[in-house]
């Protein structure tokens, strides 16, 4: 019998395709798979994300049971207890997927300091965020001369799930969290949120190949259609393995554009990887003059603007813990570039209810339309009148997440100002800056 080795699960919550797990089965016959729940970490999480988490990771465990398995839960500071039960089991070897994060770099340092042998896998991103380097420079910056690399990088094989596992005898499994998500956690708990676990996200992704793909590269933008995958939260923790859903999608009807998607997700973690401070710090300083316009910044929050095709994004995000891709660039440049309110603001709020929200996708894509981050156009406009006009020319979109503006037939739900000779629609608010920059 071999010394057992220990498979710490983070943003990998599934098992297929997962290095860190098939690494560990060819070391040793007993695995001992553990996920630990750091209290400050889940304080401070959207409940959307905390609701989503307590549901994957009871789809893992099942999962993981029906394999022989299971997965243990534990509570506290990860290294303290990685270290724990590697003492319980004898476990020299810790296994995970390499993070890009503060956090993940603070992690590892600490679970080498428990004196365990730590192996870093690749499994977060297509391609491994230190694969591909320019010739000058740790990272790239701009994303189409990234892109083209990725193009020309070769991917590695996509991984079985294990058939069978042993676990050691004797182990405590603990408790998974509550679903609760006023329990713990910021935001409030979305009414239609996406339901969380591996075993859905992958009958997600089969309907999205068959009934979804072969229209993105033409819908992708399409407001009302809502043409996406919505595999984000899934790729988010880890449900669905990146490198799989680009594999299957890649030589499909508009599966190039989908997977082009994909490689700016793995754009973003390679520059998160490089400058950590993403989420806290502009990443090109632009000596920006911000405001601070608290009521300003509370009507954007609550889709309260008098903009309709803002509103509706913000409202979508408060109703789904999700927002479609376009709304959100729409929503942020109009925050950042029409209200001038500073990106950190309103990424934080994104942050307190997405569903989806991780460090180096959020905030990249907030730098990226605020002009402080990989964007060549820092000055780029989003128009709110323009960009409704051609995203959702019948106010389709506007109409579904805008109850008081359903009355309004067509394009005219994108402009209530207009209606009741400038008295406006009764119950909506009147726009709080020109919609029209």
């Amino acid at each position: 019998m071999g010394t057992p080795v220990i498979v710490l699960f983070t943003q990998d919550l599934r098992p297929n395709d997962h290095p860190a797990l098939s690494a560990a089965l060819h070391a040793s016959p007993q695995v001992v798979p553990v996920f630990v729940l750091e209290p400050g970490l889940l304080a401070r999480a959207a409940r959307n994300r905390r609701a989503h988490l307590a549901e994957a990771l009871a789809d893992l465990r099942s999962g993981l049971r029906e394999r022989g398995g299971d997965l243990l839960l534990r509570r506290g500071d990860t290294a303290t207890e990685v270290g724990r039960l590697a003492r319980e089991t004898g476990a020299r070897t810790v296994h995970l997927s390499a993070g890009v994060t503060r956090f993940a770099a603070r992690r590892l340092d600490s679970l080498r300091a428990t004196g365990l042998e730590v192996c870093e896998h690749p499994g977060l991103t297509v391609v491994p965020p230190g694969d591909l380097t320019p010739a000058s420079g740790d990272h790239y910056k701009v994303f189409t001369p990234y892109w083209r690399a990725w193009e020309g990088a070769r991917w590695r094989e996509v991984l079985p799930a294990p058939e069978a596992l042993e676990l050691p005898e004797g182990l405590e499994p603990g408790d998974l969290p509550e679903l609760d998500g006023d329990a713990e956690g910021i935001g409030a708990l979305a009414p239609d949120r996406q339901t969380g676990g591996w075993t859905m996200a992958r009958e997600r992704l089969r309907a999205w190949l068959d009934e979804g793909l072969a229209d993105y590269g033409d819908r992708n933008d399409d407001l009302p259609g809502a043409a996406t995958s919505r595999l984000s939260a899934d790729l988010r923790f880890g449900c669905l393995s990146p490198l799989e859903i680009a594999t299957a999608a890649r030589d499909l009807p508009g599966g190039s554009e989908y997977v082009r998607q994909l490689a700016w997700r793995d754009f973003h973690h390679q520059v998160t990887a490089a400058f950590p401070w993403i989420n806290t710090r502009d990443y090109r300083a632009r000596d920006r003059e911000w405001r601070d316009d608290r009521d300003a910044l509370a009507a954007w929050k609550e889709g309260r603007t008098g903009v309709p095709i803002v509103d509706a994004g913000m409202r979508q995000l408060l109703q789904e813990g999700f927002m479609h891709n376009r709304a959100r660039m729409i929503t942020a440049a109009f925050l950042t570039k029409t209200l001038l309110v500073h990106w950190r603001e309103g990424a934080a709020h994104f942050d307190a209810h997405l569903t989806d929200g991780d460090v180096a996708n959020e905030y990249g894509n907030w730098q990226w339309t605020a002009g402080t981050g990989n964007d060549t156009r820092p000055n780029r406009a989003f128009n709110p009148s323009r960009q409704a006009r051609r995203f959702d020319p019948e106010g389709v979109y506007v109409r579904r997440y805008v109850p008081e503006l359903a009355e309004l037939s067509g394009a005219r739900a994108h402009t209530p100002w207009l209606e009741g000779f400038g008295e406006g629609v009764e119950g909506y608010p009147a726009p709080i800056a020109d919609p029209g920059k």
